[in-house]
């Protein structure tokens, strides 16, 4: 399939709440043509700190991402120009190589604030908040972080309670309110069937400037603080 420009998704949610889960099913629908990103690699490089100066820093805090190089990545993906990605080391808050980005027919980059910053959200073509209980993404941040970041579940716990819950009602839950769909834990088979229907249906016309109509919306009248 040829089309003008990529369709590009964004996908926000907390810690935990199934981003990484959403975008390969997506990835997986359409074998070959998805290019997926995490918003992860984008944290500022800190290797010029001293060790100890890095781990105080609060990483749960939307101005750990460098945004001018996101919207940079961004940019150029849509406008057909292969974008380099960074890549981010976790065990010492460093970057190491960039890789170049192969471009596909669409783009998928899910993290924390994705949809926070309204010069993203005007890129977009297609935007998700995933919404899923604290308890939960508790544990699947244990699992992760324990296996992947070097960390010990005490650690995770304790940075969960004083920085992550916190930051998570400050500046990731008020983007449900921003996304044009949003999905709410449990997660059914047929909500997510029915978003990889509208994608198709949307690269099929290859009109790529009218927002699908989305199948799950917000619409409980009640403060998102209540489900934070």
């Amino acid at each position: 399939m040829n089309h003008a420009r990529p369709l590009l998704i964004g996908i926000a949610g907390g810690s935990g709440s199934g981003k990484t889960w959403l975008s390969r099913r997506i990835a997986m629908a359409f074998p070959g043509q998805v290019a997926r990103v995490s918003l992860d690699d984008f944290y500022r490089d800190r290797s010029h700190l001293p060790p100890g100066t890095r781990r105080r820093i609060n990483y749960d805090h939307p101005r750990a991402i460098d945004w001018p190089l996101l919207l940079q990545f961004l940019e150029n993906y849509r406008d057909g120009i292969r974008p380099i990605l960074p890549r981010y080391d976790f065990t010492t808050h460093s970057r190491g190589p960039s890789v170049p980005c192969e471009l596909k027919p669409i783009l998928v980059i899910e993290g924390l604030w994705t949809l926070a910053r309204r010069e993203l959200r005007q890129i977009f073509d297609a935007t998700v908040y995933v919404d899923c209980p604290p308890r939960l993404r508790l544990e699947r941040r244990i699992a992760r972080d324990t296996t992947e970041r070097g960390r010990s579940a005490r650690e995770v716990r304790a940075q969960f309670r004083q920085s992550v819950a916190p930051m998570h009602t400050i500046h990731v839950a008020p983007q449900k309110l921003q996304a044009t769909t949003v999905l709410t834990h449990p997660v059914s088979e047929a909500q997510v069937e029915e978003l990889l229907a509208q994608l198709r249906a949307r690269l099929q016309r290859g009109n790529l400037l009218t927002l699908p109509s989305p199948f799950y919306r917000w619409q409980e009248q009640r403060d998102w603080r209540d489900v934070a």
